[in-house]
C-alpha cells in the first residue's frame, strides 16, 4: 500500500508540473510572444514546441508506467495497457518522429479531425494568418505534407471508429485530453477525492456539449465558405483569434481545471470531436457486452467509469451498454471480478467468431 501511495503521489507531482508549465509556457507563447521582439518570440515559440513535444511525451511514458503499476494492484489491466501503448506510440510518432524527420514541430495540430479545429482549413487559405506565418517556415512541400497527413489521419480515425468504436481515438490516440485522462487517472483529481457529476452538472455538461459542437460547426462552415470566397476577408483574422481564445479557455484551461478539481474525462463530456465519433461508433455497433457471466452487483464497473455511466444497471439486466458518452476506455471491463463485461463492435464480433 505504501508503494502504491508513493506511485500515486509521483503521478500527482508530474501532473502538477505538466499543468503549471503548460499554463505558463502557453500563456507566454500565445499572449506575450506576438508582442515581443523577434528573438524573444522565436525562443518562446521554440520552447513551447519543445515542451509540447519532448516533455509531454516523456510525461506520457513515465506516467503510463506508474499508472499500470497502480492499477495492477487492483485487478486486470488488459485494456488499460493497450490504452497506454496506444498513447505512447501516438506521442512518439506525432511529437518526436515527425518533428525530427521534417523539422516541423506542429504536427499535433493535425491529429484531431474536424470539427475540433479549423487549422487545416486555415492552412488552405493563402490569405489567413496561419498560412502566412507557417508557409515561409514549412515551404510548399511542408504545407502539402501536413495537409496530406491530416487527410490520412481523418480517414483513419473516422473509418477506424466505425470499425473499432470510439475507443480507438478517445482512449488510445487522443493527445489533447484522452491521454491525460488515462495516463494520470489514479492522480485525478489533484484536489479532493473527486466525485461523480450530479444530475444538474450532467445537464450543464450536456448543454456545453451541444453549444461547443455548434460553435465548432460554425467555424468549420465559415472557413469552408471563406475558401470559396463567400465570407468577408476582413473577418478572417478576428475569427481565427476567437477560435484560438476558445481553444485556450473553453478547452485547454477547462480540461486542466477538470483534472485538478473534477474528473479527468471532464472535457470528454463536451468535446466536439467526441460528439461526432459517438455517432460513428453507434453505426459501428460499439457496446459493452454484459452477459458473459453473472453480475454479482458489486458496482465496481459503475464506480470506475470516468463518464459516469451506470454500467451496473445495464449488467443487472444483461443489456449492452450503448451510451453516447462511452469512450471505450475499458476500465469497467478490466475491473469486473466475474468477467461478464466485454468491449466489442460489429467488426470485432466477426473477428472473434473466427
Amino acid at each position: 500500500m505504501k508503494t502504491k501511495a508513493m506511485d500515486v503521489k509521483s503521478l500527482k507531482i508530474i501532473l502538477w508540473i505538466y499543468i503549471i508549465l503548460c499554463v505558463i509556457i502557453a500563456g507566454l507563447n500565445y499572449g506575450y510572444a506576438p508582442h515581443a521582439d523577434a528573438t524573444t518570440a522565436r525562443f518562446l515559440t521554440w520552447f513551447w514546441h519543445f515542451y509540447e513535444n519532448w516533455i509531454k511525451t516523456g510525461f506520457i511514458i513515465v506516467a503510463s508506467f506508474l499508472t499500470i503499476k497502480v492499477v495492477k494492484r487492483s485487478g486486470r489491466t488488459t485494456l488499460r495497457i493497450r490504452n497506454m501503448v496506444g498513447f505512447t506510440v501516438s506521442a512518439l510518432l506525432v511529437h518526436i518522429a515527425l518533428p525530427l524527420t521534417t523539422g516541423n514541430s506542429e504536427w499535433y495540430f493535425f491529429t484531431m479531425p474536424l470539427p475540433w479545429t479549423t487549422t487545416p482549413l486555415q492552412l488552405l487559405d493563402r490569405t489567413s494568418a496561419f498560412y502566412t506565418s507557417r508557409a515561409p517556415l514549412w515551404g510548399t512541400a511542408g504545407v502539402m505534407g501536413v495537409l496530406i497527413f491530416y487527410g490520412i489521419a481523418t480517414v483513419f480515425i473516422f473509418v477506424g471508429t466505425v470499425l473499432f468504436g470510439r475507443r480507438l481515438q478517445c482512449s488510445m490516440l487522443c493527445l489533447f485530453n484522452g491521454f491525460a485522462a488515462e495516463v494520470f487517472e489514479p492522480a485525478m483529481p489533484l484536489l479532493g477525492t473527486g466525485h461523480k457529476p450530479s444530475n444538474r452538472q450532467k445537464s450543464l455538461l450536456k448543454t456545453a456539449r451541444w453549444a461547443l459542437f455548434a460553435i465548432a460547426c460554425f467555424f468549420t462552415v465559415w472557413w469552408t465558405a471563406s475558401l470559396l470566397g463567400i465570407t468577408p476577408a476582413a473577418l478572417r483574422a478576428s475569427l481565427a483569434k476567437a477560435e484560438t481564445y476558445i481553444y485556450l479557455t473553453g478547452e485547454l484551461l477547462m480540461a486542466m481545471f477538470f483534472w485538478v478539481a473534477f474528473l479527468g474525462r471532464g472535457y470528454c463530456y463536451y468535446c466536439p470531436l467526441g460528439t461526432v465519433l459517438s455517432g460513428l461508433a453507434k453505426i459501428g455497433g460499439q457496446r459493452i457486452q454484459t452477459d458473459l457471466a453473472k453480475c454479482i452487483k458489486c458496482g465496481r464497473c459503475t464506480a470506475v467509469c470516468p463518464m459516469s455511466i451506470d454500467v451496473r444497471d445495464y449488467a443487472e439486466k444483461k443489456a449492452p451498454v450503448c451510451h453516447s458518452l462511452c469512450v471505450g476506455c475499458g476500465h469497467c471491463v478490466d475491473t469486473c471480478p466475474t468477467k461478464t463485461l466485454h468491449y466489442t463492435t460489429h467488426l470485432l464480433d466477426r473477428l472473434n467468431r473466427h
